[in-house]
């Protein structure tokens, strides 16, 4: 198999982990999915530039993650190679002057408590929000008011063809849980400019956005986190989920939460086409009734293009 022929030669040039016929049940929140050919962690940026130009050369897709927080993968699996810089690409630092330096393997949380230590203000409400710091600014990761983007100067990208790029403020567009950074990029390092904010205001955001999240979340399930992005106009996908009925709805293992309509729990056998039997069912009853194509949040890997692109509301 090329699968075997691509993990000998990665094996003979790069000193990261590799796995093959990795279960994605093992490598997302959710807890569901079939297996990636190949799972990679690579130790740096030169072995990031390897495993893409090896997997070109075999035409193999490649599928970049993080801590896969926020991914519904198939049942039937991904043939390609699947990329995660979350063991690896772990450096922080902050300077004196309250720039951030990340790499973008780095946990989110890991990077706002050290920033909480350093009485950086503004970032206190993100703390409880999975994944990492790349995957956080790609999908311009929110809570309580405050976005990543605020804080954000640069990123350093390598693109799909081994090649690199920094990217300024100005050079990107963000929107709610939006970045423009294509698809085909993978991000290595963010810097961000913080500011100094005042302790027992830091303290008392932290405090209030952890126990709203534990007052509103299932946290003690599985799952990806919200699945669908809030409308712009009109009121929240959770209240438009409710309202429909649809909370408590069970497909096998999977269930819409009780406890905030907008999560899917896994119940410890979820299958990835019990997820998607709800989201299908989701997106329905809530066009039917309000005439509002509810947008995923979350990202689909395996699947056809069909599904793809019925769920992401492309017509094209």
């Amino acid at each position: 198999m090329i699968q075997n022929e691509l993990k000998l030669l990665l094996m003979n040039q790069i000193k990261g982990k590799i796995f093959s016929n990795e279960s994605m049940k093992k490598r997302t929140t959710f807890g569901v999915g079939g297996k990636a050919e190949l799972y990679i962690f690579p130790k740096d940026k030169n072995e990031l530039k390897i495993i893409i130009n090896e997997s070109n050369k075999y035409d193999i897709p490649i599928f970049i993650t993080g801590s896969g927080s926020n991914l519904l993968v198939s049942d039937s699996g991904f043939n390609g190679v699947v990329i995660s810089l979350s063991k690896t690409f772990k450096k922080l630092s902050i300077s004196d002057t309250l720039e951030i330096d990340a790499e973008s393997g780095v946990m989110l949380s890991t990077m706002v408590r050290k920033a909480i230590k350093k009485n950086i203000g503004g970032l206190e409400s993100l703390i409880g929000v999975p994944g990492t710091v790349g995957g956080a600014l790609v999908m311009n990761a929110g809570a309580y008011g405050s976005e990543i983007s605020n804080f954000f100067i640069s990123a350093n990208v390598i693109n799909l063809n081994g090649e690199e790029k920094i990217y300024k403020k100005n050079d990107l567009k963000f929107d709610y849980r939006f970045s423009s950074f294509s698809q085909n990029e993978i991000i290595t390092n963010i810097k961000f400019k913080c500011e100094k904010g005042d302790p027992n205001d830091i303290k008392n955001l932290r405090l209030d956005s952890s126990k709203k999240r534990k007052q509103a979340q299932p946290l003690n399930y599985k799952s990806a986190g919200s699945i669908f992005k809030n409308p712009k106009d009109g009121p929240a996908a959770g209240f438009l989920i409710d309202n429909v009925g649809l909370k408590g709805l069970r497909i096998g293992g999977a269930e819409i939460s009780q406890k905030h309509a907008n999560f899917i729990v896994n119940h410890g056998n979820a299958m990835a086409n019990d997820v998607l039997e709800l989201i299908k069912i989701i997106k329905k009853e809530v066009y039917k009734k309000y005439k509002i194509l509810l947008d995923l949040e979350i990202k689909l890997l395996g699947f056809n293009e069909i599904i793809i692109k019925e769920l992401n509301n492309d017509k094209n």
